[in-house]
């Protein structure tokens, strides 16, 4: 039987772009086949030893080219950065099964699952690159995605805090304004590989809530309480930016308790 800790180990540190997309499907099979399993003895390698392709080049947020979203050029490199999120959102889901054990067997499902889904996304990106004349990594791109990671590597709760439930959230709030913006345009092939891509991540914010609720009752947290605490100590710049998505939010597990904070603390 297959071990969902070796793919993962293998996907985090020895993949080309291909192989991780290969090996992410081939885990989900094996999972929905009965045939995979969630146990294992061996050490976890620190998450300094993620192995990334060496393109695209990665720069500091700061540092990344600005295009105007408008031209052709800048709708490419805005599906182009949206390549690059849904890549490192596979290691994302692959590092949390990975890193955090003793967990129900659920969880390593769901985090696999979101794996799969997240490589279909990049997969769909990579097409409709490549008809407006690109390919993945022939841009630079920032790796703020992945700081989180490496910033919360060693607390279950504060990863789920600031990866799902903060940095994949944000795009429930600004993806539906990108789509009218494709709709006005009658762009009808960017308006259904967005909407694909937020229909599945309103699941996957879904489960970073559902998660992060759980692990707060073994820990006798109260989640809100714990969901202030952690985004004031790992958010840089004080608070997440506004406006917020409330209906998508609350379907992804939001209280309106933790809305209204949110939504107060931008004012």
């Amino acid at each position: 039987m297959k071990n969902v800790f070796e793919f993962a180990e293998n996907c985090l540190h020895n993949s080309t772009v291909d192989e991780l997309l290969i090996w992410t499907h081939e885990a989900w099979h094996y999972a929905e086949s009965g045939q995979l399993n969630f146990t294992s003895e061996k050490p976890v390698l620190p998450i300094a030893e993620v192995n990334f392709p060496d393109r695209p080049i990665l720069l500091p947020p700061k540092d990344m080219p600005k295009r105007k979203f408008g031209s052709p050029e800048g709708i490419a490199a805005f599906f182009h950065a949206i390549a690059h999120v849904e890549f490192i959102a596979i290691y994302l889901a692959w590092d949390i099964l990975y890193r955090f054990r003793d967990l129900p067997e659920t969880f390593y499902q769901d985090w696999l699952r979101i794996a799969d889904e997240e490589a279909q996304h990049f997969e769909l990106i990579r097409i409709h690159l490549k008809s407006l004349g690109l390919s993945y990594g022939d841009l630079p791109a920032h790796n703020g995605l992945w700081d989180h990671a490496t910033d919360t590597s060693d607390n279950l709760l504060a990863r789920l805090a600031m990866v799902p439930r903060c940095m994949e959230a944000r795009g429930l709030d600004v993806t539906p304004a990108i789509i009218n913006k494709f709709k006005n345009h009658s762009d009808d092939a960017s308006v259904a590989l967005l909407t694909r891509i937020l229909n599945d991540e309103v699941g996957h914010v879904e489960r970073g809530s559902y998660w992060f609720k759980y692990v707060c009752s073994l820990q006798n947290e109260e989640p809100e309480a714990k969901y202030r605490e952690l985004i004031a100590q790992y958010y840089l710049g004080g608070m997440p930016k506004g406006p917020f998505n409330r209906e998508m939010r609350i379907i992804a597990g939001f209280s309106n308790a933790e809305l209204d904070w949110l939504e107060n603390g931008n004012i």
